[in-house]
């Protein structure tokens, strides 16, 4: 597996990142152990989680996807040969969220100790928050980076003017930059990460992990019709948002470069998205030994010019 760098960090990862998402949801700890053991048989090394996943599920309150995270890991993982993104800022109780430094202080140990770790390699803001200086923030994460605590930092869900904002504050006041972005990305949700974060990145070397790689699994061909609502809980929403004259075109044309690259569409999506230069790697969630196989597929699979062009015009 060929290593990438994420922006001017020392981590180096696979090209394709695990969804943590659904650890503890719709994929319960045995499900998931087994999902996290095929991805280290297939020579991936990213896993993306956050605090807050799975809160919105009945029942939950946060923490369930780290907490199986650090039961794997107790289990026998070898914690260096695995690169752990998680992520901090969104609401955990009424008065536990944003990005203050003594809320993030506070976060970080419960992170831990749900990990079951001793540092974190990655650590996004999940959510840019208006009402503390950045300056506050970025003081925050300097001295988890100086306690070893994390390794390097990123954003997720920022605007590029504000991303560019926290660059230049960090430039000028020397505290940590976020090296990584987070944005959400994939053939169908495009525009709003082409026409300015993506410069910015390129521009500054900034990696990019981008969530919802799969659009919410409509682009492994699941859904095709209103009766596949069905198929899933987020089923029905799949269908409202992305089911219509553009998305069809969108799977018309997966599903003819997958055919002629012999790979299901899944790959093929992911594999657009590996082959953009200023994709450092996509994230997509598996529930199943067999769905990750078809996520490290993408890893191996190499589109030809005139199928990423078939794909950007369908997709445009």
């Amino acid at each position: 597996m060929q290593l990438r760098t994420l922006g001017r960090s020392s981590l180096r990862v696979a090209p394709l990142c695990l969804g943590g998402n659904v650890f503890g949801w719709t994929a319960t700890e045995p499900a998931s152990f087994a999902v996290l053991d095929a991805m280290l048989e297939a020579g991936l090394n990213f896993i993306d989680t956050a605090d807050v996943y799975s809160r919105w599920a009945p029942g939950h309150h946060g923490g369930e996807s780290e907490r199986v995270l650090g039961n794997w890991l107790k289990r026998g993982a070898r914690r260096k040969n695995v690169v752990i993104a998680t992520k901090v800022g969104m609401e955990m109780a009424s008065d536990r969220k944003g990005l203050s430094a003594a809320h993030i202080a506070r976060s970080v140990e419960d992170s831990l100790r749900r990990l079951q770790t001793d540092y974190i390699d990655l650590y996004f803001s999940h959510c840019d928050d208006a009402s503390v200086p950045m300056l506050e923030t970025l003081g925050a994460y300097q001295k988890l980076i100086a306690q070893g605590k994390v390794r390097a930092i990123g954003a997720s869900n920022f605007t590029a003017a504000r991303l560019a904002e926290a660059l230049e504050v960090s430039r000028k006041s020397g505290l940590p930059r976020y090296e990584v972005l987070q944005p959400h990305y994939n053939l169908y949700a495009r525009s709003d990460y082409e026409s300015a974060l993506e410069p910015l990145c390129l521009e500054q070397q900034i990696g990019v992990v981008n969530y919802s790689a799969l659009a919410s699994g409509f682009l492994t061909g699941k859904y095709r019709a209103p009766a596949d609502a069905a198929k899933s809980p987020r089923g029905k929403g799949v269908v409202e948002k992305f089911l219509n004259e553009r998305g069809l075109r969108i799977l018309a044309a997966l599903d003819d470069v997958a055919r002629r690259h012999k790979a299901s569409a899944a790959s093929v999506a992911l594999a657009w998205q590996i082959a953009r230069p200023s994709i450092t790697a996509p994230i997509a969630s598996a529930t199943t030994v067999d769905q990750l196989a078809e996520l490290a597929a993408a890893t191996r699979l190499k589109l030809d010019l005139a199928a990423i062009e078939q794909l950007n015009s369908a997709s445009r």
